[in-house]
């Protein structure tokens, strides 16, 4: 048992320790710096007509979508992020998934600059209300963000009065044992998304690119499909530390806001608009309500106190 604590501990601090984690930052803004750039030169290359490309790739057409490049990569660092909370915090963990739907919406917001027809029937255009959507939905998201971590910070401390010390322990380190065996599948499968993504954008043939499925699905949709099964999983096992109603709410209530996450990449337009927001805000409610039922347990165990 000692030995098995002592290889979870060794994985533990290679993978998610805090050393780890800003060489990784680094790491991964070096990337997005030096993809940006060569995704500009690669564009110019292109418009000089030194490298020739198909014409309907459009992510090689106007500088502005070598934008997406670097954010790409930014997201990577976010699905890292948020394995490296999951055993700290479930709340910072869900907020990290927040953070990255959040993103890929900006990023598609650069995306989308490039089709934008700027004309008095601006509606009349889908591109042009796609980008209205989900300029919309940034500001609500980011909002709605701030009031998800405001309401977390009251949660952290409901929770170090109300929770055992030895419980807790137990299930953080059960966490981590998830985030240490998440860290491998989730970097396979963007090295596979990234390679699958960059091959049929620039090098496919016309009748593939046309049929080929966004970089979201391709990555973000199994992605939350692999969260939603972990989630369950600590949900069960949540059980040994507390069978308290708010907190099995709390919980159910962050798996049903990521599968309305994974459900919005099936969608497009204003529905996949609404479940994004509906999913986060969902999520704040929960919180929100479930501090109300922590707050109550403080003041009850301080009235127990002699």
């Amino acid at each position: 048992m000692t030995e098995t604590k002592s290889l979870n501990s060794i994985v533990y601090d290679k993978l998610l320790s805090e050393k780890t984690k800003k060489i990784t930052e680094k790491f991964f803004i070096s990337v997005a710096i030096i993809s940006y750039l060569l995704h500009l030169l690669v564009i110019a290359l292109v418009d000089l007509e030194i490298i020739l490309v198909n014409d309907y790739s459009k992510l090689l057409s106007n500088p502005i979508s070598a934008i997406y490049t670097p954010f790409s990569f930014i997201l990577i660092y976010e699905v890292y992020l948020l394995v490296y909370y999951l055993p700290k915090s479930t709340t910072i963990y869900i907020g990290k998934q927040y953070e990255i739907i959040t993103l890929i919406i900006i990023r598609r917001i650069f995306k989308d600059l490039t089709k934008l027809e700027i004309n008095s029937n601006w509606f009349e255009v889908k591109a042009n209300i796609n980008f209205t959507l989900d300029i919309i939905a940034t500001v609500i998201l980011f909002y709605l963000i701030y009031i998800f971590y405001k309401l977390n910070r009251q949660n952290e401390i409901n929770q170090a009065i109300t929770q055992k010390n030895i419980e807790l322990t137990k299930f953080i380190t059960l966490k981590n044992i998830f985030a240490i065996a998440l860290i491998p599948i989730f970097f396979v499968l963007s090295i596979y998304s990234l390679g699958h993504w960059i091959y049929e954008s620039f090098f496919s043939l016309r009748e593939i690119v046309d049929n080929i499925k966004d970089i979201n699905k391709i990555f973000f949709e199994k992605f939350f499909t692999i969260l939603i099964l972990t989630e369950v999983l600590l949900l069960l096992f949540s059980f040994f530390l507390s069978d308290k109603f708010n907190r099995v709410i709390r919980n159910s209530g962050f798996i049903i806001s990521t599968i309305l996450i994974k459900l919005s990449f099936e969608t497009e337009g204003i529905m996949n608009t609404v479940l994004i927001v509906t999913a986060v805000l969902f999520g704040v409610i929960v919180l929100a309500i479930n501090n109300k039922y922590e707050s109550l347990e403080v003041k009850k165990e301080s009235t127990l106190v002699p």
